[in-house]
């Protein structure tokens, strides 16, 4: 009973850690059940926190060093140059649709360090992606160019092309390594050929994935721009509908000729001055006027616009009694110096 306990205390090993977190993942990605669905989020999650245990391990332990070529490392040691690229592998399994951006850039991270890493240690000829620091390189030595569009779709064309050649030789020869490294039955020169082509078979996973993500990213802070944008929109809708009103050029104008939409206020330029001058909306006035003061200018100018209709109204009848009392007096009546 004691000895079982002993053996739960004891933390596993880094083998041990590598076999069990590359199993989940063979798990997840062989499955038909969906990525979403609880058992397999479980998989996944257990499976990222036993990369990150097998990581710090592998820190700890010191196992690569810069300094060293990939003949100095351990034919058995070299699978653990993997976990970067499963730890990228299961983080995109990750299906948080409030997270998606953040998962997208940790794999994006993970299987760069990947590349790197493989890289340095010329495990296989290939181009790193670009990241913030070359793309910017890569586009100011590109404005020189003619069609530098073209070239980059030429070239990655290409690169597609023989990272699909080189895909379908390594399954070939992994198909044919696995049975027998699997078996302990192998020598050190097949498995170390065993795991190198699992780097180079991970090195084009990787290169895929990146420029997937990349697309992935683009596309969603395109849609996080558009509802920056539409939210914008909308506030301005919010705001409350003025009546709509055409400009004349004068008085005469809007009096006899009309717009020709009675449903429609009618005012001159001078008039819509005058309004905007009164409440101070006009731009070189500075900031409006308080709702008080707009209140007071608007009786002001109804008592004004009533004032003009009573004058009008005087005017007018004053002018129809003298035409009244024209009619009822001649011409000359009550000049009487000049008669005979």
């Amino acid at each position: 009973m004691a000895a079982a306990e002993e053996e739960e205390l004891v933390p596993p090993r880094l083998p041990e850690l590598f076999e069990t977190s590359k199993q989940l993942l063979d798990e997840v990605e062989e499955t038909a059940e969906p990525t979403g669905s609880r058992r397999i989020q479980e998989k996944v999650s257990k499976g990222l926190a036993l990369l990150n245990k097998a990581t710090e391990m592998l820190s700890q332990l010191d196992l690569f060093s810069l300094n060293e070529d990939l003949e100095e490392i351990a034919s058995t040691d070299l699978k653990y140059l993997m976990l970067p690229a499963f730890q990228g592998a299961l983080t995109m399994k990750q299906v948080n649709p409030s997270e998606r951006l953040e998962h997208l850039q940790w794999a994006r991270e993970h299987f760069l360090n990947y590349l790197i890493q493989c890289q340095h240690y010329h495990v296989a000829e290939f181009e790193l992606p670009q990241t913030k620091n070359n793309s910017a390189e890569s586009n100011t030595a590109g404005s020189s160019m003619a069609y530098p569009s073209l070239i980059v779709m030429a070239s990655q064309r290409q690169a597609k092309i023989e990272r699909y050649r080189q895909k379908k030789e390594v399954e070939k020869r992994l198909s044919a390594l696995q049975s027998v490294v699997e078996s302990g039955e192998a020598d050190d020169e097949l498995v170390r050929e065993y795991y190198l082509l699992h780097l180079r078979k991970w090195i084009g996973i990787s290169l895929e994935e990146i420029e997937s993500i990349d697309q992935e990213i683009k596309i969603l802070r395109e849609k996080d721009s558009l509802k920056e944008v539409s939210a914008s929109h909308s506030s301005h809708e919010d705001r409350p509908l003025r009546k709509p009103f055409i400009l004349t050029r004068n008085v005469a104008q809007a009096k006899v000729f009309g717009t020709g939409y009675p449903s429609l206020a009618t005012m001159t330029v001078n008039d819509w001055y005058e309004q905007h001058q009164k409440f101070g909306a006009l731009p070189d006035q500075g900031i409006a006027k308080k709702p008080s003061e707009v209140k007071r200018a608007a009786q002001q100018e109804k008592d004004q616009d009533q004032k003009e209709e009573e004058d009008d109204e005087r005017t007018l009848q004053r002018a129809r009694e003298w035409d009244d009392w024209k009619d009822t007096h001649p011409r000359g009546y009550g000049n009487r110096q000049n008669m005979g």
